[in-house]
């Protein structure tokens, strides 16, 4: 056999291995994050019957109270024929609010309010950490909170849940923060992407929530696609195929229309800011009153019970509402009350310290919010708004992007719950204008603004951020040094040292070429040793495994060459002559030129 036969047989067996063994570390990724799929999906297929049960007893046998289903789901448990009692729906949530505090406030007190926040705020300060137990107690004091007529979503506690597995998962195989946190973000975008029956959307969402900047944790997006498509399936085979919300074939066709929906979109920013202002004004509120924590939330719950005595649509979950308002079958009045009870009874469910999510009463304010605008144009302009159910799908979209900074995600929330893509035109536009008149409000207080403002990235910053920066850009800060001759004696050299503020000094042979460096301190060894000063030549106090650097190197490298024998000048050689010094670098005006650079940065942005 030819030597290029060997050498082509070599690569083809190497190029062999190397694509195996890329294919392991993928197929070992992608099982983690099927199972966290698979955990997810479960989670919420839990979730949802816990919520079915919860909802049979306390509402429909306790208080006679059946609110509608949409269309996508239906009663798991036969409902009952038992009076309606509005007096047993005024205390209801305040029972379930005693419940579900001492659940929390005794087990786990980091399991209140929203759990998406709780989330987000895991994602960028804790290393994507979250404690085994939380998910478990937000799942149980969600089902308690929402099924006892708490206002509030299923995406924070399925969050949590898909969350938490992500994170414990991570941490039992000893991965890198970085990796906790994708895994945690995939349990997210899974849990999310199944309870709403919006795979792509729930992925999507996972990477998108984390900043108040139109901006994407792109690493994210693949791994919490996998785990959402997977939990999305699992929940599917249990519950039944299909869109959480049927909807009548709106088609898009006057551009016209797009001025009322303008005009929503800046009704939904008014609505927005007031959904935010009350959900925060509730919650100081409640955190400035010294009384127990965990009998906070029962008064939340009767402040709600209070709002559902009189607005009962508000109570729960509301969506079989919002699927009315989709086929017109709610009068402007009861949408209005609708919208501004549920932005009330959200606010003193969740704000109190219940537990619950923000996302699904923003669906059904949103949708009543567009369920009003539409109405109120069909009857001044039929010939333009002939479907006001459609601003109910837009309303939905445009309300929930005012109070997230989601735009993105949102939009395809809606087409997949909705199963109504004709609508992207109106739904870009009412999306647009919602983020960008709300973009200083969000729902989400942990939101950072973008990538730089996250504690996760700092690392990856600075490190962009100095390998962007090369010697070349610094070699006015290289200082030029006088090189000391190899066979200089010390008791020579001791007249210059005691003249020179130099602290490291490079030895040259006789054709003036670097050979060594030896700093002030390597002279201490000889400088109270006088017997021996005329023996002893430079060339022997200096080391010859010299650090350099070259033009070329960027600053990342530099940093890591000072910290290697924790020096703090660097020679500056020739890119291709070691031998030829340029001059010496310091450590201390490489650390000012780089806070230089981020403060320009800074003032840039």
């Amino acid at each position: 056999m030819t030597i290029s036969a060997r050498l082509k047989k070599w690569f083809a067996s190497f190029a062999a291995k190397e694509r195996s063994i890329h294919i392991a570390h993928a197929g070992k990724w992608a099982f983690y994050f099927i199972l966290i799929g698979i955990i997810a999906g479960f989670g919420s297929i839990v979730f949802h019957y816990l919520c079915q049960i919860g909802s049979h007893y306390f509402l429909d046998v306790a208080a006679g109270y059946r609110p509608p289903t949409p269309a996508g789901e239906q009663h798991l448990i036969p409902t009952t024929n038992h009076p309606f009692n509005r007096w047993i729906l005024l205390v209801l949530p305040a029972f379930g609010g005693i419940l579900s505090g001492w659940l929390v406030y005794t087990f786990a007190p980091e399991a209140e309010g929203h759990g998406t926040d709780a989330a987000i705020d895991a994602y960028h300060n804790k290393g994507g950490f979250i404690r085994g137990r939380v998910p478990i107690i937000k799942t149980i004091a969600s089902a308690i909170t929402l099924t006892s007529g708490g206002s509030g979503g299923r995406e924070g506690p399925i969050a949590q849940i898909g969350a938490g597995f992500g994170s414990f998962l991570a941490t039992s195989l000893k991965l890198s923060p970085r990796e906790r946190r994708i895994m945690m973000a995939a349990g997210i975008g899974a849990g999310v992407g199944s309870i709403f029956r919006a795979p792509l959307a729930g992925a999507l969402f996972a990477a998108e929530v984390l900043y108040r900047d139109p901006e994407f944790e792109s690493e994210v997006i693949m791994p919490a696609g996998i785990s959402s498509v997977v939990a999305y399936c699992l929940f599917c085979l249990v519950y039944g195929w299909g869109s959480l919300f049927d909807s009548p074939d709106f088609v898009f066709s006057n551009p016209l229309e797009l001025g009322p929906y303008l005009v929503l979109a800046l009704v939904l920013v008014g609505m927005a800011v007031f959904y935010i202002k009350s959900f925060y004004g509730v919650t100081r509120l409640f955190k400035s009153v010294h009384i127990p924590n965990h009998m906070k939330p029962a008064i939340g719950g009767l402040c709600t019970g209070m709002i559902g005595f009189f607005l009962p649509q508000t109570l729960s979950f509301g969506y079989g509402y919002a699927q009315q308002a989709l086929y017109n079958e709610l009068s402007i009045l009861v949408l209005f009350f609708l919208a501004v009870g549920k932005v009330l009874t959200t606010s003193f469910s969740i704000g109190s310290g219940g537990s619950g999510g923000v996302f699904g009463p923003s669906i059904v304010i949103g949708g009543a919010t567009g369920g009003v605008v539409g109405k109120v144009f069909y009857q001044i302009m039929p010939g333009v708004v002939t479907e006001p159910g459609a601003f109910v799908v837009v309303g939905m979209a445009g309300f929930f992007t005012a109070v997230s900074n989601t735009p993105i995600s949102t939009i395809i929330f809606v087409c997949e719950m909705t199963n109504s893509y004709h609508l992207l035109l109106p739904s870009l536009l009412v999306c647009s204008v919602s983020y960008l008149a709300a973009q200083k409000w969000t729902i989400y207080s942990k939101q950072v603004k973008s990538k730089i403002d996250s504690p996760a990235h700092t690392g990856d910053f600075f490190v962009d951020v100095l390998q962007s920066i090369r010697v070349r850009d610094l070699m006015h800060l290289v200082k030029k040094v006088n090189l000391i001759p190899q066979d200089m004696t010390f008791r020579d050299f001791k007249g210059y040292f005691s003249q020179t503020k130099q602290h490291y000094f490079p030895v040259m042979d006789q054709k003036k070429r670097l050979i060594a460096i030896f700093s002030s301190t390597d002279v201490r060894s000889v400088l109270f040793s006088p017997e021996i000063e005329s023996l002893v030549v430079m060339k022997d106090i200096g080391t010859s495994e010299i650090i350099v650097t070259t033009p070329s190197d960027d600053l990342n490298a530099v940093l890591k060459k000072f910290t290697i024998k924790n020096i703090d000048s660097l020679p500056v050689v020739k890119e291709d002559d070691y031998g030829t010094l340029i001059g010496m670098l310091n450590r201390r005006e490489v650390i000012s030129f780089y806070n230089q650079q981020i403060q320009k940065i800074k003032n840039k942005d």
